[in-house]
């Protein structure tokens, strides 16, 4: 076996994709933990441990560097905690409780909230710039996308039929995003529960009232 010698001290390693992941690991952590605006290209170069050529290699711009972020690091998080436990789940309602109660499990246990990675840089960048808002629209958009459809899955099976897929994609998406936000004010990962709770008895009546009101038939006009 040959053994291969070992990098000398301050010898970099040419390897442009584990610095680029590095690049990304810094700047995602970075923007969640102090905002995008408060972390400047030095903070994240010297955290990386790059030269300012190797980083604008990568991400011409700091703008370049946060779409990134946002398309391969915030997507893949909905992704991984959402969307795909809840396509994975026997229904809709179920897969949406799964992952209420599996994130405030699992913020109980790291014992603080840093809060929703899409809700937090959808609060700082939405108005900040069109393309950054465009972004996070977009996963906002296939998140509801994706428990919408889950819903129409289940009443293609003849169950939950009382439910609008929308307004309950739309529901579920906000009062996940808003419990999120208490929890990260609170520091308490309990108002998830309560949030599930409220959304578990709002949900199907919401759901009736539509199906209700869209076969509801108006009364006629009076003749005059």
């Amino acid at each position: 076996m040959t053994v291969q010698p070992k990098p000398r001290p301050g010898k970099r390693i040419n390897d442009p994709e584990g610095m680029r992941k590095k690049v990304l690991d810094v700047a995602e952590d970075a923007f969640q933990a102090r905002g995008y605006h408060a972390s400047s290209i030095g903070d994240l170069m010297a955290a990386a441990d790059v030269s300012g050529g190797a980083l604008h290699h990568h991400f011409a711009t700091k703008k370049a560097l946060a779409l990134a972020v946002i398309d391969e690091r915030v997507a893949a998080a909905v992704e991984e905690t959402w969307i795909a436990p809840v396509l994975a789940a026997a229904s809709a309602r179920e897969g949406v409780r799964a992952v209420f109660e599996a994130v405030a499990a699992e913020l109980e246990q790291q014992g603080f909230v840093r809060g929703c990675p899409l809700n937090n840089l959808a609060h700082e960048l939405s108005l900040a710039d069109p393309d950054f808002r465009i972004a996070l629209a977009g996963i906002f958009a296939g998140w509801r996308r994706a428990i919408a459809d889950k819903v129409r899955a289940d009443q293609q099976a003849g169950r939950d039929e009382g439910t609008d897929p929308e307004r309950f994609a739309a529901l579920t998406v906000a009062a996940y995003s808003g419990a999120m936000s208490m929890a990260k004010t609170a520091q308490d990962a309990g108002v998830l529960r309560d949030c599930l709770a409220g959304l578990e008895r709002s949900a199907p009546s919401q759901g009736g009232s539509v199906a209700r009101r869209r076969n509801r038939i108006l009364p006629r006009p009076r003749t005059p």
